[in-house]
């Protein structure tokens, strides 16, 4: 175990801002002071939204010593769930259902599709690093497959000129969003 003098909350504290830990504090507080791994997943969401959208080792050892779990716990975790990314990310992850459901129902020309679109392969990032594709077992959306989600939304039924409108969308935000920043930029 720890040394006793050692603060072992000091380190994520160190590493996150008042709030998240808050955030997280409130997750601990829903389980019995006896059940320290449920909040796990919670943490993790919340170290990961902190972190631009990725864990890294220190980040999950750092939830375990908070959570006072083992950091085996935390890394089953996060490499268990598909939501969790152990690496870099693009801004916007689109993560493709591939199970048997949307397999069937053209999974593999939507991957298609959106490495053409993106010019990159499933696990890599566009270079400006807006996009990142992944593929997922299963989203639990069958009856609406071929579908994908992004930005947690998901898209179901989904066809080359929708794929191309979900695009067309999230870049007009990008768009949006940049010249809020430089309008901002501008002022001061």
């Amino acid at each position: 175990m720890t040394d006793l003098n050692y603060d072992q909350t000091l380190h994520l504290k160190q590493l996150l801002s008042d709030k998240a830990i808050e955030e997280i504090d409130s997750w601990i507080k829903k389980y019995p002071a006896e059940r320290k791994r449920p909040p796990i997943i919670a943490a993790l969401k919340v170290v990961q939204e902190h972190n631009g959208s990725y864990l890294t080792d220190e980040l999950m050892q750092a939830v375990a010593e908070y959570l006072d779990v083992p950091h085996v716990a935390v890394y089953e975790v996060a490499t268990f769930y598909t939501m969790f990314h152990l690496d870099k990310v693009g801004k916007h992850v689109i993560s493709v259902c591939n199970n048997i459901s949307c397999s069937l129902r053209g999974a593999d020309k939507v991957i298609e599709h959106l490495q053409n679109r993106l010019n990159i392969k499933v696990g890599e990032t566009t270079n400006d690093g807006v996009y990142t594709i992944k593929t997922v077992e299963c989203l639990a959306a069958c009856g609406g497959a071929p579908m994908l989600e992004v930005d947690k939304q998901y898209h179901e039924n989904l066809t080359e000129d929708r794929i191309d409108q979900i695009l067309s969308d999230i870049a007009a935000l990008e768009m949006a969003s940049s010249k809020k920043t430089d309008k901002a930029e501008a002022s001061e």
